[in-house]
């Protein structure tokens, strides 16, 4: 088992802020998942999954427990037919871009989305219409606590609005999702308009895309602008001017300006619509994630 001391993780994530880890496993082989378990088991440690931390936040402290991510031989790409098999550190881009060349449609959302397999089923995300209970068929899940290892069907994940139940100690090894024949140029036209779209609405810099998820029947965004918060800046962290629900950090910053800056955001949407926006970034090594976002 790869073990290191002390890795940052922050950098690992689109942030780029935030600190390290006490414990880091790259898990490179199915005996890694039993030895990762047994040292959890024994040292009573918690667990954070890494994948590309394009949803994650790391405190400035950083986190007190093991890290764990998968290496590369868990990012395989394999089409058949209609189906699809992919390792849970396969990127999401990869997956979309290979499938839309196999003349499969229904993953061309996921060409915008900077994350993988594994960690858009643990959110269950989405863009552009879709997402990933449209498509997953079942995952093979280690929980890194139990060591229990097995598959399960996308109906038992309880799939909803960014949300499935796989939970902190668990990490998706692989996945299947289930396609439809479809014209590869017609999809690569598609793929296309997805990264032209992102790039004229979306902004680039150091973050981990919508930092709230979107209350129903509106946008946060939207309520984020009309509340006054776009290009509001504290310490080292900044709300987009192009897009309100996406925070930028500074290069050299700290994860506890961004925390800052969405409490400060939550509070003036709460004093001007009366809505409490719900954080869809994870938040890792913070006291008590809650009262940093709520004050």
């Amino acid at each position: 088992m790869n073990l290191q001391r002390d890795v940052p993780i922050g950098p690992l994530t689109t942030y780029r802020v935030g600190g390290a880890a006490e414990l880091f496993v790259t898990i490179d082989s199915d005996d890694d998942f039993s030895a990762v378990a047994e040292l959890v088991e024994s040292e009573q440690l918690d667990v954070l999954v890494v994948g590309k931390g394009s949803n994650m936040l790391v405190a400035d402290s950083g986190f007190h427990g093991v890290a764990v991510t998968l290496g590369e031989t868990f990012a395989d790409v394999v089409v058949d037919g209609t189906s699809v098999a992919a390792g849970g550190a396969a990127a999401l881009p990869v997956v979309a871009r290979r499938t839309a060349a196999a003349g499969l449609t229904g993953f061309e959302w996921a060409v915008g989305v900077p994350g993988s397999i594994g960690g858009a089923v643990r959110m269950n995300a989405g863009g552009h219409g879709s997402d990933m209970a449209a498509v997953l068929t079942r995952v093979r899940v280690v929980d890194l606590a139990s060591g229990e290892d097995g598959w399960m069907a996308a109906a038992a994940l309880d799939l909803a609005y960014r949300h499935s139940s796989v939970t902190a100690s668990q990490i998706v090894v692989h996945a299947e999702l289930a396609l439809e024949p479809g014209d590869a140029a017609e999809s690569e036209a598609t793929i296309s308009s997805i990264v032209r779209w992102r790039r004229e609405n979306q902004p680039g810099g150091q973050n981990a895309g919508s930092v709230f998820t979107n209350p129903p029947g509106d946008s946060a965004g939207r309520l984020i602008d009309a509340a006054g918060c776009k290009g509001l800046r504290i310490g080292s962290a900044a709300v987009s001017d192009k897009h309100a629900n996406f925070f930028i950090a500074d290069s050299g910053g700290r994860a506890g300006d961004v925390v800052t800056l969405m409490n400060e955001v939550r509070r003036r949407v709460h004093d001007t619509h009366g809505v409490w926006l719900e954080p869809e970034t994870r938040l890792i090594g913070f006291t008590n994630p809650r009262q940093e976002v709520e004050g």
